[in-house]
């Protein structure tokens, strides 16, 4: 039976029907039982007629049964936007590809998983990795389907990333491909240094004992990268912590050219990785093409003495009576040296020094007076000064201000004696505020290859990115592999970065890839449960900005997700 309305002129009525079927025919039908009235005459008499029909059953009528408030529990929220964010960029750009990877491998758990957990940690909360597991705990990962993890599952998807290295670089070479220009591509090249923790000695450790690039020594890895003049990274390889620099670069390029059909490469590097050795390497690389590798290398400023003859006449007709930058360029062992005068940049060099001198001679006068004083018996309140002690003082200090080629020190002598070089002080004020740069481009003008050099600066966000943002150190691994695994998650995260900030860039959003995470962490995702009933799931409101950059980034709004990871 059920309840059918139907209408006879203005009003309505309400009529219970019950649906049978003919006998004789098969067919279903239906027949009035009763009619119980018209629709705006029931509404006085329906709670009524519903109570006695609960009475006739055997039911409490609702009107006489008291008022139950339901009964609400909520789960803590977790956030959700920041991490469905980096799930849409990582499935957009490929990543997604490293299944294929670990699909058949001898590992039982979810590789891919677990190393997008720990990338998008990086990103979001960067830990260590017990630090991982319990970032899990406050956040809903959308399209995963893990169970509870530990630290042990973690570090056996790390092995598995360093297990399968190839195919894992053959996927990420994969996805960056479509980003890179195929005709012309300025890549840049830069190493820094990764503070290692511990003191442990392992076989092959890659921890080793160097100059930090803050200018201590302390036991470290090195790490070069290789990216665009775009800022997208493209390869990074992990060295032993007293390497030198300028015998990686030839190999890391051989490998960019292999894992890249690019037509043109040229390769720009800074003044630590240029050596007579190099010059010759880099020039004998040939691209799958046929067409030479090109460079453009800063000479380092230990270098600048050789190039005292090729500077001297630009410097003089040129140089002295600048206002503003000079270019200029000279042929140089079959190369093209590109220089660069800043006329500002080069009083602001030659008054530091000039101050520093004076400073120099200033405290040797007061100490050769006071040796003096003591040799004429005259005493004086302090310890008693020797020749000896004030030369090794002496020495220290014009060691530290750099400045041991202008200030000589006599350590041969037995008085305390000291000169001032007049050759290497002009030879200096002749390099203060310029920039040498060497290069086998044969079609760029001094100004391109300035400017393209200088753009070598965004490399090094790209280091203090890895070194902030995502804490690439201090590292607290042991074993090699370990160590080149956490680079290669790290390098993973910084491509999601890069990718990010180019997006939000084009887009003229004026804001970071980490200000983005966190405004998007606060779209949260939240469960509550009614009495007994099936929790109900829902996300918290996407306000206008949230909207906004979801749309800066070309990600879709986020609805409610069939599948999160809840530990």
């Amino acid at each position: 039976m059920f309840i059918k309305v139907t209408r006879r002129g203005p009003n309505r009525y309400v009529q219970l029907v019950e649906a049978y079927r003919d006998a004789s025919t098969g067919r279903p039908k239906q027949r009035t039982i009763a009619s119980l009235g018209r629709i705006d005459q029931l509404n006085t008499e329906l709670n009524s007629v519903i109570a006695g029909l609960q009475r006739v059953t055997g039911q409490t009528p609702a009107a006489l049964a008291p008022a139950t408030p339901p009964v609400l529990s909520f789960e803590a929220a977790r956030d959700f936007g920041d991490v469905y964010t980096l799930t849409e960029l990582w499935n957009a750009l490929g990543f997604d590809g490293l299944r294929g990877v670990f699909r058949h491998t001898r590992h039982s758990i979810d590789v891919e998983a677990l190393i997008r957990v720990m990338v998008f940690n990086r990103l979001c909360d960067p830990d260590s990795k017990l630090g991982v597991l319990r970032w899990l705990e406050t956040v809903a990962l959308p399209g995963t389907s893990l169970e509870s993890i530990d630290h042990q599952h973690l570090l056996r998807a790390m092995d598995a990333l360093v297990d399968h290295k190839a195919e894992v670089d053959n996927v990420m070479a994969s996805l960056l491909r479509p980003l890179v220009d195929q005709d012309l591509a300025m890549v840049f090249y830069d190493m820094t240094t990764i503070r290692a923790a511990g003191l442990s000695e392992q076989e092959g450790d890659l921890r080793h004992y160097g100059m930090a690039k803050v200018g201590v020594v302390e036991r470290q890895v090195m790490l070069g990268v290789v990216q665009t003049s775009e800022g997208l990274p493209l390869y990074h390889e992990v060295f032993d912590g007293n390497t030198a620099e300028v015998t990686t670069i030839k190999g890391v390029i051989e490998k960019i050219v292999a894992r890249f059909p690019i037509k043109r490469v040229i390769a720009v590097a800074d003044r630590g990785l240029l050596s007579t050795e190099n010059l010759a390497d880099l020039q004998e690389i040939v691209l799958p093409g046929g067409n030479k590798l090109e460079f453009i290398l800063a000479v380092p400023g230990r270098r600048y003495g050789d190039f005292v003859e090729l500077l001297e006449p630009f410097h003089t007709k040129q140089c002295l009576p600048a206002k503003e930058e000079i270019l200029g360029e000279a042929a140089w062992n079959k190369l093209r040296l590109i220089i660069a005068h800043d006329p500002q940049v080069s009083l602001d060099a030659g008054a530091k020094r000039d101050k520093r001198i004076n400073e120099l001679k200033a405290q040797a006068d007061l100490w050769v007076g006071k040796l003096n004083d003591q040799d004429a018996g005259k005493k004086k309140p302090g310890r008693k000064l020797s020749d000896g002690g004030a030369r090794a003082k002496f020495y220290r200090e014009v060691c530290e201000a750099h400045l041991a080629r202008i200030v000589k020190v006599n350590l041969k002598s037995e008085l305390f004696t000291y000169d001032i070089d007049e050759r290497a002080l002009k030879h200096a004020k002749m390099m203060d505020g310029k920039l040498l740069l060497v290069t086998n481009a044969p079609d760029f003008t001094p100004e391109e290859v300035i400017k393209r050099y200088r753009s070598l600066a965004d490399i090094e966000r790209g280091f203090r990115v890895l070194k902030s943002e995502i804490e690439i150190g201090p590292i607290y691994h042991r074993l090699p592999d370990r160590i080149h695994a956490h680079a290669t998650i790290c390098f993973m995260a910084l491509i999601l970065y890069r990718v990010m900030r180019s997006r939000l860039r084009n887009s003229n959003t004026k804001i970071s890839p980490e200000r983005a995470l966190d405004k998007l962490r606060r779209i949260q995702h939240q469960v509550v449960k009614v009495n007994d009933l099936e929790p109900i799931a829902a996300l918290s409101s996407i306000n206008h900005e949230h909207a906004e950059i979801l749309q800066a980034l070309t990600i879709k709004k986020p609805t409610l997700p069939a599948q999160l990871t809840l530990l």
